[in-house]
């Protein structure tokens, strides 16, 4: 059990309720500078191919250094200098589709000659060397700065971070000393629960490969292991059953947009299907939690109706377009985000239980990955999701694939979701850790690594 400060001052934040007595608090803007990159792929005159970290290689590393795998590109000899990667640098996430995703930080460990900061992220640097940047880090990971950056973002469907919100963000400041400590500590006791979270995910993987094998094998072979098989004319796709229908998307249904307002379009009003609900699921909720003012002209032009089927639109990378999400019961008065593209099929040609599991499979990753150009942003056009090859079964053997799938994948997916919740329950202890650690809540002066082993719960 750490022990605690002698004394504590209150703070006056409401999110942030105290810190130790002997502790500072300062706005950013006084320990800190703040620089939005502007590198974005553009083309200049004086151009010079670097390295860029882009928002997926900030979003998903806490560290980056010369062997992290960062997006080639160019930009301007201006940017090389305004925005090189250099040790000691807290990168962000400044803007993203969901208030979840903004305010990630990640910590440039060493100098990476010839590699810039990208767009939608933004550079905080330390204005006094004394100042231990690893500890602003550990503190953007903490809780109480993930509500001020929650309360203070800017937006309804992108979601973003203003300069002013950064700069004025309170951070304590201990002395140096105890700075350096703090931050050792917490990359000591990080890297254990990191280590428990990396097995169970590989774990968490393995499962999911198994299902998602058993969910390609039954949509493009049938259940039928001595049927009759065909070349579907599709290289990459194979042989499937030989009274299947191979054809494309276009043949089967109508393809249809999302709506894009402006921002006091949405936050009130009827069910509003975002771009969320069709990327964390395969199915979408019976119940959206997002609202817009929509019409009743939008409400026709953009329902979701049983046996729709919504795929992600854009997205920074390509891994996260054309994501599926089956429409398994009609919304009444529901519109879709413009994020999002609606495949509409025509009557009696696709079960819903059937696509559910289609559109989640392999085939359409491949095909998207083959044709798809990343430029700044992935883009899904209807174009390309019309030619989407679809290998086609009777109605009545789409059912019986459904039900197939539902009761093979149903105990993975039991064991999936309980191994995620274990790793949700780490997460939450690591955060806990960091916030109480960079707030003064805990006492760590006195820590050496190896004085105590942290108990944890496989």
């Amino acid at each position: 059990m750490m022990k605690k400060y002698e004394k504590y001052k209150d703070t006056t934040l409401s999110w942030m309720y105290s810190i130790p007595a002997r502790w500072h608090l300062l706005s950013l803007k006084f320990v800190a500078t703040v620089k939005f990159s502007s590198v974005d792929r553009h083309e200049f005159d004086d151009e010079i191919k670097v390295s860029i970290c882009h928002y997926p290689d900030a979003y998903k590393n806490e560290k980056i250094d010369k062997f992290s795998k960062l997006s080639s590109g160019t930009c301007s000899k201006m940017e090389e200098e305004s925005f090189a990667l250099k040790q000691g640098q807290v990168i962000i996430t400044k803007d993203s589709e969901t208030p979840d995703d903004i305010g990630i930080p990640t910590y440039v460990t060493e100098n990476i000659p010839n590699s810039v900061c990208g767009y939608h992220l933004a550079i905080l640097e330390s204005k006094d060397k004394a100042f231990d940047t690893r500890f602003l880090f550990r503190y953007l990971q903490s809780k109480p700065v993930g509500y001020y950056f929650e309360i203070n973002s800017n937006g309804v469907t992108r979601f973003g971070l203003g300069k002013p919100t950064i700069l004025n963000l309170k951070v304590p400041v201990p002395p140096v000393s105890e700075q350096t400590q703090i931050a050792s500590y917490l990359d000591y006791q990080t890297g254990i629960i990191d280590a428990l979270i990396s097995k169970k995910e590989k774990l968490v993987e393995l499962l999911k490969e198994k299902r998602h094998a058993i969910i390609n094998e039954a949509v493009t072979k049938g259940l039928n292991p001595a049927a009759k098989m065909k070349d579907s004319g599709i290289e990459w796709l194979g042989e499937v059953p030989e009274d299947w229908k191979v054809t494309r998307l276009r043949f089967l249904g109508r393809c249809q947009n999302g709506v894009s307002q402006s921002g006091d379009y949405f936050g009130e009003g009827d069910p509003f299907v975002s771009y969320s609900d069709v990327y964390k699921n395969d199915a979408l909720p019976f119940n959206v939690n997002g609202l817009a003012k929509s019409t009743d002209s939008d409400k026709e032009n953009y329902s979701v109706v049983e046996g729709d089927v919504f795929f992600t639109r854009t997205s920074e990378t390509i891994e996260e377009i054309g994501l599926s999400s089956t429409c398994l019961k009609t919304i009444d008065n529901a519109v879709f985000a413009g994020f999002l593209i609606r495949f509409r099929p025509f009557s009696d040609v696709l079960k819903k239980e059937f696509s559910r599991y289609f559109f989640r499979s392999l085939i359409p990753r491949l095909h998207f990955v083959k044709e798809m150009n990343l430029v700044t942003r992935a883009s899904l056009s209807q174009e390309l999701l019309k030619s989407l090859p679809i290998c086609l079964p009777s109605l009545n053997e789409q059912t019986a694939i459904a039900l197939f799938l539902n009761n093979q994948t149903i105990t993975l997916q039991e064991s999936i979701q309980k191994i995620n919740t274990a790793i949700d329950k780490l997460k939450e202890y690591r955060q806990s850790i960091i916030s109480e650690a960079v707030t003064g809540k805990v006492d760590v002066r006195d820590w050496q690594p190896g004085n105590k082993k942290m108990q944890i719960a496989n």
